[in-house]
């Protein structure tokens, strides 16, 4: 999920990096790179990594976790990925590669001396994606899973987008959309124009765009695009069929992950709400929190359902026999 920074201003903040903040090494096929990360909090047993969404966004959308997680007790950790905002930004196209990204968490998590004793993986969209990946190989490290607001299969959201999200466009704006994609001519500032008006306002968060919350505007204003493009595709309406991600679709997996799980959605999200309620059943203890009056953002356009639901979870890890397998 991401929108061009060419619409937003740059209201990007260069605070100082302190308290928390460890700048990590990640060893890749093309050398070593930092990525920034800051830890928030202290619970000996429950601390969670924070996967944000794009690919190539930031920390930043989830500074809402800032009003909920710490009078909770909950320990958390902004990451930015590498190749975003306070991370190193290497020109090598060949790092932004699913598996590469499943590596780096990794190497976070082993320098976060995070174990399966307390690491809850939370994943928002794209990082969704890489939170499943993850799991699927190194769930002995994981005490606990969230996805948030991210479909297990790419074919059925780019179904979604075509045969529900599309025909409720006005048809003459959504026939411009598509032109304008057809012919390359993204830049031009009425693509993103008529996106904000038919699908941004309704489907990624719910307010008029001028009353964006801060850290969001900020998120879209730093997004790395070369990452987004190459993974994601240009379009916003789904993922491209040359794009990285296209076929990606761990549906039939989602059974392996034998870890506690919590699948978040919503009912105005750009992903299908059913199909998320559907992802929390293959989990052999999976949940499911659906969000009534949230969108792909939910943390922000239904904040009291996302943060309650999500607290409920994590606080309940070590309630019961919930842990015992």
């Amino acid at each position: 999920m991401s929108a061009p920074d060419r619409y937003f201003d740059n209201a990007g903040r260069d605070d100082v990096l302190s308290g928390g903040v460890k700048m990590i090494p990640i060893v890749t096929q093309s050398g070593t790179f930092k990525v920034w990360t800051k830890r928030v909090g202290n619970n000996p047993s429950l601390k969670v990594l924070l996967l944000h969404g794009g690919p190539g966004g930031t920390h930043e959308c989830f500074e809402a976790f800032d009003s909920y997680f710490p009078g909770a007790g909950i320990e958390y950790y902004y990451y930015d990925q590498l190749g975003s905002w306070r991370s190193d930004h290497p020109e090598d196209s060949s790092l932004w590669e699913l598996d590469r990204f499943v590596e780096e968490v990794e190497q976070v998590r082993d320098a976060l001396g995070l174990t399966a004793d307390d690491f809850v993986l939370l994943g928002h969209s794209w990082g969704g994606i890489l939170a499943i990946e993850y799991a699927l190989k190194y769930q002995r490290n994981l005490k606990a899973l969230v996805i948030s607001n991210m479909m297990s299969s790419v074919p059925a959201y780019n179904a979604y987008a075509r045969d529900v999200l599309m025909p409720e466009m006005d048809p003459a704006a959504l026939a411009e959309i598509i032109a304008l994609e057809a012919s390359g001519d993204i830049e031009n500032p009425r693509y993103m124009e008529l996106l904000i008006a038919q699908h941004y306002v309704h489907h990624v968060l719910r307010m008029e765009v001028e009353q964006w919350p801060e850290p969001v505007q900020r998120l879209f204003a730093h997004m790395n695009q070369a990452i987004y493009v190459k993974m994601q595709g240009p379009s916003e309406l789904g993922i491209s069929g040359d794009a990285t991600l296209a076929a990606w679709d761990r549906t039939g997996s989602l059974s392996d992950i034998e870890v506690p799980t919590l699948v978040i959605g919503a009912q105005y999200d750009t992903m299908d709400p059913a199909f998320m309620a559907m992802m929390a059943s293959k989990f052999p203890h999976g949940e499911s929190l659906t969000c009534p009056s949230g969108s792909h953002l939910a943390m922000y356009d239904d904040q009291e359902t996302y943060f309650a639901g999500l607290i409920k979870f994590l606080l309940g890890l070590d309630v019961g026999s919930r842990t015992d397998s």
